[in-house]
């Protein structure tokens, strides 16, 4: 990677932060874009009007977009399943049309998405070029992407599709929480098949990207598939509690709502990162038993 800045939107969650320490630890500049006034010269202040000066984007090596309201606020009403689409919808606009304004200098577009695109497509190995499920979730990310691609015809456009991170701040928080109570077990059936990824791994995926030449759409997942069960069977027995209190399809439905509860828990999607794997990404947690003792030390 040359010395230019790399420009993050969305900075403040888990891997925006994360990705933010891994590259400053490198020497490079990385300059967020904030929704609030800027505190110094490595913040810019967006989404006050309808269009970023395309200036702010000139120059830098790669914007990282990853805005959008956190999923793992539960349940998912009307007025925040809005939030949730347009909290994605909106900033990713704005960057597109800053980019085309830049034309051939613009810089790379790295746009977050998610694993959700998939949707439930049990027995099913879904690479890249899977087709978008019909979960709540999954239709957000087609618009999602769509609005990103509209970049492409200035600039090189990634869509990092995420599986959920194997952190006690994202997916694992409120498992840790139920299995220190000694509430942990199957959730719906426990044999869906759940993608995940490290935190490390995560970050390590976004740099590789930034570095590489790959477009289109990313699967950023672990390679060795792992069940629902597997997983809060595995997180049960490392913190020492019981995995026997199971919660039915029918709970998770009436207690989060059905768009909730199909796109996140009772979603199952065998997601292969076949576009990392061709580019020779090596993955440092390549299992998600390897992945949970990373993230509870």
């Amino acid at each position: 990677m040359n010395d230019s800045r790399i420009v993050v939107s969305g900075a403040s969650g888990l891997i925006g932060r994360a990705l933010t320490r891994s590259l400053r630890a490198d020497g490079i500049r990385v300059v967020h874009l904030v929704r609030r006034p800027a505190r110094s010269s490595d913040e810019v202040e967006w989404l006050t009007g309808r269009r970023l000066d395309p200036d702010v984007l000139a120059g830098a090596a790669a914007v990282v977009n990853l805005n959008g309201a956190s999923i793992g606020r539960l349940p998912w009403g009307p007025r925040y399943r809005g939030i949730l689409r347009e909290s994605r919808l909106r900033p990713t606009s704005v960057l597109a049309d800053a980019l085309l304004a830049l034309k051939t200098d613009a810089p790379a577009l790295l746009s977050a998405s998610a694993v959700g695109y998939y949707g439930d497509q049990p027995g099913t190995r879904l690479d890249e070029t899977g087709a978008p499920g019909e979960t709540f979730l999954a239709g957000i990310c087609v618009e999602w992407e769509r609005e990103a691609m509209r970049a492409a015809p200035a600039t090189r456009v990634a869509l990092l599709r995420t599986a959920p991170i194997l952190h006690p701040d994202a997916v694992l928080k409120p498992m840790i929480a139920l299995t220190r109570l000694g509430l942990g077990g199957p959730l719906g059936s426990g044999r869906q098949v759940w993608p995940w990824i490290s935190l490390h791994d995560e970050v390590r995926a976004i740099r590789h990207v930034i570095d590489s030449d790959i477009h289109g759409p990313v699967n950023l997942t672990g390679p060795h598939r792992a069940t629902a069960g597997g997983i809060g069977r595995a997180l049960a027995s490392r913190m020492h509690r019981p995995y026997l209190v199971p919660a039915p399809a029918w709970a998770l439905r009436l207690g989060l709502g059905r768009a909730a509860a199909d796109s996140l828990l009772l979603a199952d999607a065998d997601v292969a990162p076949a576009a990392l794997t061709r580019s020779g990404f090596d993955f440092r947690h390549p299992t998600a038993s390897e992945a949970l003792a990373a993230a509870l030390g």
